[in-house]
């Protein structure tokens, strides 16, 4: 089997004999949001990789922005890496174990003459710092001596001013055709509570000076991320070679982009507080709170990102591969199930009128110690309105006057006449069974080429079921920056049917229950069942049967 190109540099180091053979790895999502696609794609890659290798995975917030920043994100990011199927090296770690640190690092560069502190506004930073084909422009306050700026970070760590008024940055290369390295702003001023250290700091650090040296404080051999961040690779490199310290090495893969799904968190974070969606974990979403609720294994998402594959370059992965891994995998775990989700009633005229009979019906018959299960046939039952047509095209096999059709797991029956209502919408079928065709026992010899799934009308209950459709109407809903995303939200993204009626079996089906609906799909008992009312959401249908773009 051929080697992804990070198992490649792996493989590679580990022959050189790097780091005595040590692999570790690290996930360093930020606590403020939920977990997407794109994060079950890093996760993948970060822990499957060093497991392969022998190695450990540390699993660490970078937790340097307080004002966004919440516990709740912090305890859905470990709940959703178990829920992969993962676990982290030792405890969880934080950047915010390090401030005392990297407080002690940014000293040391400006002890070197590699770090000032700058009190000019962010309007005149940006515009110091020029522009792709211009070069940027020296602060007045790069010429300061190391002792003014080492006592004006001091002051700025014990809070003396105020927000915004002045940052440290690295004193780099203003000329440097990679905008990052022009004097970054590695501290500013942030006077807000910290969810783990309160208001013992009142300085943060930045991204990319917290990032790589937390990575060595970690002694993290193989630093892998996605694609957006390999400009700043020379950046994370600068601070760990002027500072010194245990060279990690920054790797980038390509970031998971899949049709008619959105990744950014600032989207995400207006699709929950505009109501959109119900919340971070809606079935629509495309967090992974989100597809658990709506019924996705984690293997099928593991396997989703294992066929995607590791590339080097950007691309999208079609959601009908997404898909197909969630059928695969459902089809053999999922319980077999009947639910009617639009019922029209079925009267058999020649079944005895008080006659109840119990038949015999496989769980699954992809797994053959699955077991089976017991339903209740009588007189009257139900089948979707969509099954019986009172005047069929040719080669319609489901219901009909004058025809044959087989009930699953039951008998054959025969319809000859139907009611209607005074609309003339249909309201009771009327047919005859065979009693010498009951499913397992048949000997009648007639051979209907449909089968319909049913409940008894005596046992069968009621269920909400929400059938979801794509929540975009597009395959990529931010192609065009000009145009508001929400313009592509779609409105028929959610149907919730409240008629539906199950068979007896799923009364006491708990929250996360996954079942295959003959004939419907995969779904999920829903997080918000109660007993006595019993809600399914819609994982995905048995085939794609989706095209490529819906209307609005």
């Amino acid at each position: 089997m051929s080697l992804n190109f990070i198992e490649q540099i792996i493989e590679d180091d580990l022959k050189a004999g790097k780091n005595n053979g040590r692999i570790l790895t690290r996930f360093p999502p930020e606590p403020n949001g939920y977990l997407h696609i794109g994060h079950a794609k890093a996760i993948c890659i970060n822990f499957e990789t060093a497991k392969k290798y022998g190695g450990k995975t540390n699993l660490r917030f970078d937790d340097t922005n307080p004002t966004t920043e919440e516990t709740e994100y912090v305890e859905s990011i470990q709940n959703d890496i178990k829920w992969l199927g993962f676990e982290w090296n030792g405890d969880a770690v934080y950047a915010s174990d390090y401030f005392g640190q990297l407080y002690e690092f940014a000293v040391k560069l400006i002890e070197k003459g590699l770090a000032y502190v700058d009190a000019s506004t962010p309007e005149e930073i940006a515009a110091m710092k020029g522009s792709p084909s211009v070069s940027g422009q020296d602060s007045p306050y790069k010429s300061q001596t190391i002792a003014e700026n080492l006592d004006l970070f001091r002051r700025m760590k014990e809070g003396e001013f105020a927000d915004g008024s002045m940052v440290l940055r690295a004193n780099i290369d203003m000329s440097s055709p990679n905008m990052l390295m022009r004097d970054p702003i590695i501290y500013r001023i942030k006077k807000e509570h910290h969810h783990r250290t309160g208001d013992q700091w009142c300085i943060y650090p930045m991204y990319d000076f917290a990032h790589g040296q937390s990575d060595s404080i970690e002694h993290i051999t193989h630093s892998l991320c996605s694609l957006e961040f390999i400009h700043h690779r020379p950046v994370y490199d600068w601070f760990i070679e002027k500072l010194e310290i245990f060279p990690s090495k920054q790797t980038e893969f390509a970031r998971m982009n899949v049709e008619y799904m959105i990744t950014s968190k600032r989207k995400l974070l207006k699709l929950v507080n505009d109501n959109y969606v119900s919340g971070w974990d809606d079935p629509r979403m495309p967090t992974i709170s989100g597809m658990r609720r709506r019924g996705y294994p984690p293997a099928a998402i593991r396997n989703f990102c294992d066929k995607a594959g590791v590339a080097k370059r950007e691309n999208t992965i079609e959601i009908s591969l997404l898909e197909a891994c969630v059928r695969e995998e459902l089809n053999k775990t999922a319980q077999r199930a009947m639910v009617v989700l639009d019922p029209v009633k079925v009267v058999i005229t020649n079944y005895p009128d008080e006659q109840t009979e119990i038949l015999t019906a496989e769980n699954n018959p992809e797994d053959l110690n699955a077991g089976s299960r017991d339903l209740s046939f009588g007189k009257e039952l139900y089948i979707e309105r969509e099954d019986f047509m009172e005047v069929a095209p040719p080669k319609y096999f489901r219901m009909t006057v004058g025809a044959d059709v087989r009930l699953k797991h039951a008998y054959i029956l025969h319809c000859t006449h139907i009611d209607k209502d005074a609309n003339g919408a249909v309201h009771t079928i009327y047919a005859t069974y065979y009693p010498d065709s009951k499913s397992g026992e048949d000997t009648s010899g007639i051979k209907p080429k449909g089968t319909l799934h049913w409940v008894h009308a005596d046992s069968a209950l009621p269920c909400e079921v929400r059938m979801y459709d794509r929540l975009f109407t597009v395959p990529d809903p931010t192609a065009d920056e000009a145009v508001d995303f929400l313009e592509f939200y779609n409105k028929d993204s959610l149907k919730t049917i409240s008629n539906a009626l199950m068979e007896a079996s799923l009364k006491d089906s708990k929250p996360g229950s996954q079942f295959q609906f003959l004939r419907q799909g995969y779904f999920c008992t829903d997080q918000d069942t109660q007993s006595g009312s019993v809600i399914f959401n819609q994982t995905v249908g048995l085939k794609e049967s989706f095209t490529k773009e819906v209307k609005k």
